[in-house]
């Protein structure tokens, strides 16, 4: 099992939580499997805020990955063509059992003293449940 844990701007936070966006985009992909997706909010918010499941990883051409995911990316196709411009790579995290934190969590709580530009590696010992 391997978790990480991903910054995302707020906007895309509030639409993961609601069901909007069931999937998270990124640019590279992990090294190791990833099967938990810790969510940590960006400025304003800044706190860890929930967590999901990874259903299953897409890598692709990012035409490819924008056919198999445009019904629930929750992004407009013009915000995700300027994303991967260039890319002939897209990564697709497909989430699923979102869970939204009854109270915010704070980077310390996960051993960490500021917030990884796009994603870190956690190991069990930072899990504070």
């Amino acid at each position: 099992m391997c978790e990480i844990l991903l910054s995302i701007k707020p906007e895309f936070v509030n639409l993961i939580m609601c069901g909007q966006k069931k999937y998270e985009f990124r640019k590279k992909p992990c090294k190791q499997n990833v099967d938990k997706i810790i969510i940590y909010s960006t400025n304003p918010i800044m706190k860890v805020v929930g967590e999901a499941h990874v259903e299953t990883v897409l890598i692709d051409k990012p035409e490819n990955i924008w056919n198999i995911t445009k019904e629930e990316s929750g992004i407009e196709r013009d915000f995700f063509d300027e994303y991967y411009r260039g890319r002939d790579q897209a990564v697709a995290y497909k989430l699923e059992h979102i869970v939204r934190y009854p109270e915010p969590k704070s980077l310390a709580d996960y051993g960490i003293s500021t917030a990884p530009q796009s994603f870190c590696y956690l190991g069990p010992q930072y899990s504070p449940h």
